[in-house]
């Protein structure tokens, strides 16, 4: 019986390491639509969000007011109270725009068991944004892709196709600056209904170039209300060995509603949009241990 109770904890290690390498690596965007202090105070919010965040190995969230830091203290501490199998720590850009009452910043959660911050970068040509990325270089501890970075942007509405097109600038100046063409762009772009039509793309170097994929398709419907049917929020990766990487037909609509069982007036509570999501891959040598992982807790269970 000592044998058994001691056992059970090595067993539970062993299913979350399977369930990990199944599941796969999951990157999150998510507009959060005026997170501040006040909103942080309301508990459906903060647990819906929470619930969200600790489904994915790095999260983007968009549209953070939190100029003391607040806001997202208190969003870890929900998180790491939730969801005790990982510790989760956040890196984020300063308040980002030109109006004093909107500043908004961009944040990255992420776990620490799973991936780590190499670098990070806040783009300077104030000229092309009205909020600049702030780009992140991650290392992937299990992702058959190890070193990628990550590009956030939330464009203004008015001005989304200059802003996607300037993104090809961004890419050009990052690659080269940490020597690494892994690159994801994502976030709450506008890049669909009046903002970007199709006419519109041959002004955009992300569409005509075609060494970018977009991951986020142009039927897909982004947003929570009924009155909009648009794909605001993007995904897109730069070259073939980064989209080798992610695993097929992963990138999509993270329909909350659906998912937790929630009412369209609770979701709205948080945002007027839906997160997305896609998969990276996991290592080639996780997925040749995942045979002898299950023989390995077979043979434990039988031994029970």
């Amino acid at each position: 019986m000592r044998w058994r109770s001691s056992g059970l904890p090595v067993l539970l290690l062993l299913l979350l390491t399977l369930s990990a390498t199944v599941s796969g690596f999951r990157i999150c965007s998510y507009n959060v639509q005026k997170f501040n202090l006040q909103k942080a105070s309301n508990y459906r919010v903060m647990h819906t969000l929470t619930r969200v965040i600790a489904g994915c190995d790095i999260c983007l969230l968009q549209n953070v007011i939190d100029s003391e830091g607040e806001v997202i203290r208190s969003l870890l501490s929900s998180l790491n109270r939730y969801d005790d199998n990982y510790l989760y720590k956040s890196v984020s850009s300063k308040g980002l725009g030109k109006s004093a009452d909107d500043m908004q910043q961009y944040v990255f959660l992420y776990r620490t068991q799973t991936v780590n911050v190499v670098a990070e970068y806040q783009y300077k040509s104030k000229q092309s944004f009205l909020r600049a990325p702030f780009i992140v270089q991650f290392q992937g501890k299990r992702t058959a892709i190890k070193k990628f970075i990550l590009v956030p942007l939330h464009t203004d509405p008015t001005h989304a196709i200059q802003e996607i097109d300037q993104l090809y600038d961004v890419f050009k100046e990052v690659s080269k600056k940490w020597n690494n063409t892994n690159v994801m762009f994502l976030g709450d772009f506008h890049a669909a209904c009046a903002y970007v039509t199709r006419a519109n793309r041959k002004n955009i170097r992300l569409f005509t170039n075609t060494s970018f994929s977009w991951l986020i398709k142009d039927k897909v419907d982004t947003t929570v209300s009924d009155d909009t049917n648009c794909a605001y929020d993007r995904i897109v990766v730069y070259g073939e060995p980064f989209l080798k990487a992610i695993s097929p037909s992963s990138a999509k609509v993270y329909n909350i509603a659906k998912e937790f069982k929630l009412t369209r007036s609770k979701v709205l509570e948080v945002s007027d949009h839906f997160p997305v999501e896609v998969k990276l891959k996991s290592s080639a040598l996780l997925l040749q241990a995942t045979p002898l992982l299950i023989l390995l807790v077979q043979s434990f269970l039988s031994a029970l």
